[in-house]
């Protein structure tokens, strides 16, 4: 009777196994600690967890803070929030094309890679891992005069669409330089910021007394070893230098002087040499030293979108620095609606700040922006996965964008219109 009982509950046992084996598959080891990570990121906010456990908090916070309250940082996401969608269903999207054209290239999906400076401190590739990610995605990548690799090294590894950012400085040779090399190697478009007339108190770096380059310290090295691979990666690299700037002097001064070459003496470069004199008037400038086209990033108003497309600018990117500068400055997707209505279709319209998702790109072309941008995104991904994070959060957004465009009943990216979305109080 007991060889009874223990026989039918061994034939239980593996019917349940079998059953099991049918509906279950084991999940294979991945050894690779990268991988493991980026496994386990579904979102850009997943990659923003895994950045901060990643980097020293002097580096994390360098990268995920803002100015003073940090008011416009939060409202350039949370404004995302305010516009809802209103789906149409029933219109075939079996296949959905999400490419666009943006200064008239086209593109696989409306985003483009803001730039961003010292990305070295989050991985020792910096913009060169964004620049490889970005050319495989082809998609816009661009390099930002405050870079930690040089002009001539991002055109080495991309043959992908680039454009460079531009500061002004006193020093118009310098800047000529800059864009006749940027001319040399192929960078497509120029990016010309404007919000920087005076510099942003950003608090965090002060409380941290963050530096760049980090000091050394006792608590460098506390940090470092509660972050030890970033430490060996930061300590077996180069040191950083900022290459845009120190090639751009040497060619203009005969010589290769050291400000603005290395982080020690940026700061004092930058305050010395910064342009807080600009107007609309040197746009004209620009024009006659860069054949290509022109985008003016920092617009804020409605009023500036305008003059600067009656200045014939090809593209204004509607930014407040990522919140950056003036704390409470506008959400950037509250402009996009309005600029839109202004200008028309003189002058492309991007939206730059808080984007997050793909859905958050298709809330700004059914606005009416041409395409989204984003920095922190990436910034996060290359602290979290180097530049495998960066192909893993390009490809969050492709999946984004055409999954909302298909559950919004989008088949085309000319299909997203402002009866997608709508502003809820």
């Amino acid at each position: 009777m007991g060889g009874t009982v223990i026989g039918s509950a061994m034939i239980a046992v593996m019917g349940m196994i079998d059953t099991l084996r049918s509906v279950v598959r084991l999940r294979e080891l991945e050894l690779d600690p990268v991988e493991r990570r980026l496994a386990r990121a579904a979102s850009v906010a997943d990659l923003r967890r895994l950045a901060r456990r990643r980097l020293p908090r002097g580096v994390f916070d360098y990268i995920d803070g803002a100015a003073e309250d940090e008011r416009s940082l939060h409202r350039n996401s949370s404004s995302f929030s305010r516009f809802g969608f209103r789906p149409r269903v029933l219109r075939d999207v079996a296949e959905v094309d999400s490419s666009t054209t943006v200064l008239g290239r086209t593109v696989p999906y409306p985003l483009l890679l803001s730039p961003t400076g010292f990305g070295r401190i989050a991985d020792s590739q910096g913009e060169l891992a964004v620049a490889r990610a970005a050319a495989r995605a082809a998609v816009p990548f661009s390099l930002s005069t405050l870079a930690t690799r040089s002009l001539d090294e991002v055109a080495a590894v991309s043959d992908g669409p680039k454009w460079f950012q531009v500061y002004v400085w006193k020093d118009r040779d310098m800047v000529v330089e800059m864009l006749e090399r940027a001319a040399r190697l192929d960078y497509e478009a120029i990016i010309v910021t404007v919000d920087t007339a005076a510099w942003g108190r950003r608090e965090r770096d002060i409380r941290r007394g963050f530096t760049l380059p980090p000091q050394i310290g006792l608590e460098t090295f506390i940090d470092g070893a509660r972050h030890p691979s970033w430490t060996l990666d930061f300590l077996r690299a180069d040191p950083i230098t900022f290459p845009v700037i120190a090639d751009a002097t040497a060619a203009s001064q005969g010589g290769r002087p050291s400000d603005g070459g290395d982080p020690i003496t940026l700061a004092e470069f930058m305050d010395e040499q910064f342009d807080r004199s600009l107007t609309w008037e040197d746009l004209a400038w620009f024009r006659d030293h860069w054949d290509g086209p022109i985008v003016v990033k920092g617009i804020q108003t409605v009023e500036d979108a305008v003059l600067a497309a009656d200045h014939g600018i090809d593209a204004v990117a509607l930014s407040n620095h990522g919140g950056r500068q003036l704390d409470d400055a506008p959400a950037p997707i509250e402009l996009v609606g309005p600029v839109a209505d202004a200008v028309g279709e003189r002058t492309e319209i991007y939206c730059d700040g808080g984007v997050r998702r793909g859905s958050d790109v298709v809330k700004a072309v059914a606005l009416g922006a041409t395409a989204a941008m984003t920095g922190r995104s990436y910034f996060y991904a290359l602290g979290a996965g180097g530049e495998r994070g960066v192909d893993h959060v390009l490809a969050l957004f492709e999946e984004g964008i055409r999954r909302t465009m298909a559950l919004g009943g989008c088949r085309t990216v000319a299909d997203i219109g402002p009866d997608l979305v709508e502003w809820r109080s």
